[in-house]
């Protein structure tokens, strides 16, 4: 807390940032979001992080809707609009075979996963089509920038994986899920292999 600033004043505070943002994002043609949804968000984000971080397949699965898309993409395909995915999961029957092969089937060198998620920034609200393909009423596409790092057992930490998650998250009776999540990554390569999720 700011010195001479009484917690009154810094939800006072807090309030006029919050409002100022909300009509900037209005201002510019951008979705408003509600603080409690917006830390809902947040939320969100990081119980992803968490879980791929620790290998909890099931809970990163059951932050998707039904009938979801999960691919992860180079930075030079997604912006010259080409199809190529390094990855491109549809609906959580995929989502769960993943999880499935990474627990059982697939063979690997393991290592360690670290999430550094920075904040959610919002894009505009959810179209039409993205919300009747999920059967939602309420959405917003939302960017959010990221890094994995990596760690082998026995080696040091490395940077694994930078990149953006272009996202559209909607309303669900389970709060807010990932109707859609895309990681655009950086770089044009990915050492070795891609095993766990971004």
């Amino acid at each position: 807390m700011s010195p001479g600033l009484s917690r009154r004043g810094v939800r006072h505070e807090w309030a006029i940032v919050w409002t100022s943002g909300r009509r900037a994002a209005a201002a510019q043609g951008h979705a408003a979001m509600n603080a409690d949804d917006f830390m809902a968000l947040a939320r969100l984000n990081a119980d992803y992080a968490s879980a791929v971080d620790a290998g909890d397949w099931d809970a990163w699965v059951a932050l998707f809707t039904e009938a979801c898309v999960y691919r992860v993409v180079p930075r030079e395909n997604h912006e010259r609009g080409f199809p190529l995915a390094t990855l491109a999961f549809e609906g959580l029957g995929m989502l769960r075979d993943r999880a499935y092969a990474i627990r059982e089937t697939l063979f690997h060198d393991p290592y360690y996963q670290r999430h550094v998620v920075g904040p959610p920034r919002l894009r505009g609200t959810a179209g039409d089509d993205e919300l009747a393909r999920v059967g939602a009423t309420e959405g917003w596409r939302v960017e959010t920038s990221y890094a994995v790092f990596r760690t082998k057992l026995s080696q040091p930490t490395t940077v694994f994986n930078v990149g953006r998650y272009l996202d559209t998250v909607v309303r669900t009776d389970a709060g807010l899920r990932l109707a859609c999540r895309e990681c655009v990554y950086d770089s044009e390569m990915i050492p070795n292999s891609l095993i766990y999720p971004i």
